[in-house]
């Protein structure tokens, strides 16, 4: 689809946070808040209209909580800023895959040939059980 390349959230829907994150740092780790959390107001957004907002809900079920806010963290790097801008980034991908309209499967025909095999090796297996069950019955007696 066109418009989600176009996506544009605007920064008023956006709400960050941030805390003190764990992994790679140095001692920065205990001193700096770069942990990001990003909740975006799906229900309250004017960016999206009512159909979008539908598909999204739906594809991101359960990444929605109870008051309608999708919740993204963020703390892959050792700066504030460009956590923040990967959790700004993952939201777009989030919301423009979950706005992609899918396919329909075109069912096919399997080939005559395809079948027949299919079959002719089912029988050849069965064979080849029936015939080790024969032989088992026989060794018992």
């Amino acid at each position: 689809m066109n418009q989600n390349e176009t996506l544009a959230i605007p920064e008023s829907d956006l709400t960050f946070s941030f805390s003190r994150s764990g992994g790679p740092g140095g001692q920065n780790v205990n001193k700096v808040s770069t942990r990001v959390m990003l909740k975006f107001d799906l229900e309250n957004t004017k960016s999206l209209t009512e159909e979008q907002k539908e598909k999204v809900r739906e594809a991101l079920s359960t990444r929605i909580s109870k008051d309608g806010k999708i919740l993204v963290i963020c703390q892959k790097h050792r700066s504030q800023s460009a956590n923040r801008e990967e959790a700004v980034l993952r939201l777009k991908r989030l919301v423009s895959g979950a706005l992609v309209d899918e396919k329909d499967r075109i069912e096919t025909k399997i080939p005559r040939r395809q079948r027949e095999k299919r079959l002719q090796e089912k029988k050849r297996k069965a064979l080849i059980k029936r015939e080790r069950s024969k032989s088992g019955l026989q060794d018992e007696f």
